[in-house]
């Protein structure tokens, strides 16, 4: 196995299982949905964060403005299945318990792919998830500091393979869709992500057999989140101009997108609704974090699935 950087992305290999066995996991600059009390589709990639493997700290650091949101975008160009566990801030993000690298089969702890394409926020209820939205550490915003008291400002993922036996049985199709080390503590210029606006989004439920999965060669990865003038003083580069406001998305006329799937919806109700949002917090603390938080009604979305 090998989890590597490639520019912008991070690729997990597993050439003894399969040559197959390729899974690319890169993060979308997006716009910024309005925290309010509409559910908004899907909004596209503005572009991929640049993903850089530091070599003094020998971990990998992507540059988020503050206020700034993303998602993450799985991809499999054969299709071959992949177990994928994903902690944000030291939380499993799709079960909102402490992130562990052992897989909890009885509570679903992980995403599968290529079923689940995407991840744009913290599972909240079977229908939406509250979107990733880049704040400071150190002042309460980040949905891990909210429920355990830190955040380590990091991403983490937990990656197994289908077994090969089980992948040779399988129909082949075209999927088309569009680097390991230590935890970091938690630094003036780290970042952590926040709850934000409500997006219709659901997590499907794992339906692969436990026995299928190869778990004796898991992988795993740590990103860390840096502000841009971290990342500047670390890369020697500059970071991606700031993401778009609302105004100038509307402008362009982006379109907004819905992912339409058959599969079983996770259900049950999600201690990431005990977080307040981003802008929650700013009101409580008398502050305005999201520059940019302007309501409107969404145009109808472009259907895309299976």
């Amino acid at each position: 196995m090998s989890a590597t950087n490639d520019l912008d992305s991070l690729v997990f290999a597993f050439p003894e299982v399969h040559e197959d066995a390729i899974l690319r996991i890169t993060f979308q600059r997006t716009l910024r949905v309005p925290d309010d009390d509409t559910t908004y589709g899907l909004p596209p990639s503005l572009g991929e964060f640049p993903v850089y493997l530091d070599p003094r700290a020998r971990e990998s650091v992507i540059p988020m403005w503050q206020s700034e949101a993303m998602w993450m975008n799985f991809s499999t160009n054969s299709g071959y299945p992949f177990l994928v566990k994903i902690g944000v801030g030291g939380l499993n993000a799709i079960t909102g318990e402490p992130f562990r690298p052992e897989i909890d089969f009885a509570d679903d702890d992980y995403v599968e792919i290529p079923s689940q394409p995407w991840l744009d926020g913290f599972y909240a209820d079977p229908t939406t998830v509250r979107q990733f939205v880049a704040m400071p550490l150190g002042g309460g915003y980040s949905v891990a500091e909210q429920l355990t008291g830190t955040d380590d400002g990091t991403i983490r993922f937990f990656v197994a393979p289908l077994r090969a036996d089980k992948w040779a049985q399988r129909p082949r199709f075209q999927y088309m869709s569009e680097t390991c080390g230590s935890v970091p503590d938690a630094s003036a210029d780290g970042m952590g992500l926040g709850a934000g606006g409500s997006i219709t989004q659901s997590i499907a439920t794992p339906i692969e057999p436990t026995e299928n999965w190869d778990n004796d060669s898991p992988a795993s990865a740590v990103v860390r989140i840096v502000n841009t003038t971290a990342w500047q003083e670390i890369t020697d580069t500059q970071p991606p101009h700031e993401p778009l406001t609302i105004e100038q998305y509307r402008q362009y006329n982006y379109p907004w997108f819905q992912w339409y799937d058959d599969s079983l919806a996770r259900q049950g109700d999600s201690p990431f609704n005990k977080a307040k949002t981003v802008k929650q917090i700013g009101e409580h603390n008398d502050e305005q974090p999201l520059p940019d938080n302007t309501s409107f009604t969404p145009p109808t979305p472009i259907v895309l699935g299976p």
